[in-house]
């Protein structure tokens, strides 16, 4: 269990965390130590991360589940705006909240990098990412998936689920170059600076789910 949970937040465990998942973003999670966190955060004491929260592995845990329950209650808020407002829902509007409540996640002034994160933890550990969930901060995302298999055209299962696996790789995959591009501030990006440009990603996504 992290001291997170007896120990009141800190600046200091806040910053350990901003820039854990930075490194991890940038260098994957197997490029990362505990030093280079404590040493990237300001912390003098190359133990800071265990201290805090018990091991690197912990840390993971919990930024995986900090971002996870931010996009799973824009999801589901987002889904029970479509739901009770009745009519038909369609694939573009499912989309749509795949998509948008992945943006914008972090703090004023800071770079988003969890979607980098994630990609760089899902390529190496899946497991840890899948087990750090616990089946409960995503419900959002399966509540999406439910909706478009009543959407799609008819098809298998098996097939539903493939592209549902097109899909999950195509969100992260996107999503994650935008934020490393957003990140670099050496040059102009007009593609991921132009807000039409997730729009146009989203409907390449409904095109996808929408042919036969």
């Amino acid at each position: 269990m992290s001291k997170l949970s007896t120990k009141a937040r800190s600046p200091s465990v806040d910053r350990l965390k901003a820039e854990a998942q930075r490194l991890f973003a940038n260098r994957g999670i197997d490029g990362v130590t505990v030093r280079d966190i404590a040493k990237a955060a300001g912390q003098k004491n190359p133990a800071a991360v265990g201290y805090h929260f018990g091991s690197k592995e912990a840390l993971i845990r919990e930024l995986v589940v900090d971002g996870a329950k931010i996009i799973d209650d824009r999801r589901n808020q987002q889904l029970d705006a479509l739901e009770d407002a009745g009519g038909e829902v369609s694939i573009s509007q499912v989309v749509g909240i795949l998509i948008y409540p992945s943006v914008n996640l972090a703090a004023r002034g800071e770079t988003d990098t969890y979607n980098r994160f994630l990609l760089m933890l899902t390529m190496a550990h899946r497991d840890l990412f899948d087990d750090a969930l616990e089946g409960r901060w995503n419900s959002g995302y399966q509540r999406c998936l439910k909706h478009l298999r009543k959407l799609m055209p008819p098809m298998s299962r098996a097939l539903q689920n493939q592209r549902f696996i097109f899909l999950e790789s195509y969100l992260g995959g996107v999503l994650s170059a935008r934020e490393t591009r957003l990140d670099d501030t050496s040059r102009a990006h007009s593609t991921w600076n132009d807000k039409s440009t997730l729009a146009h990603f989203a409907a390449t996504i409904t095109c996808m789910l929408e042919m036969e």
